[in-house]
């Protein structure tokens, strides 16, 4: 039985970042994913969640944030 990558409490991560500006939580025994670079390097699951809480605290789209911009 395999488990999740994904979920591996032991497991070593990334923080990936897209042109969005959208942060995800990514094994870093996966190959990145075309469009996504790495904003935080090899580190700890909860190590890695945290940087995204800090640094992502604006969960809209950045082609949203500059559309809502361009309005005002």
């Amino acid at each position: 039985m395999s488990t999740n990558p994904f979920e591996n409490e032991d497991g070593v991560y990334l923080v990936l970042v897209n042109a969005e500006n959208q942060h995800s939580l990514w094994p870093a025994a996966i190959a990145v994913p075309a469009g996504w670079t790495v904003a935080h390097g090899e580190d700890t699951r909860a190590a890695c969640l945290a940087h995204i809480e800090r640094e992502w605290t604006d969960l809209r789209p950045a082609s949203l944030v500059a559309a809502i911009a361009a309005e005002s």
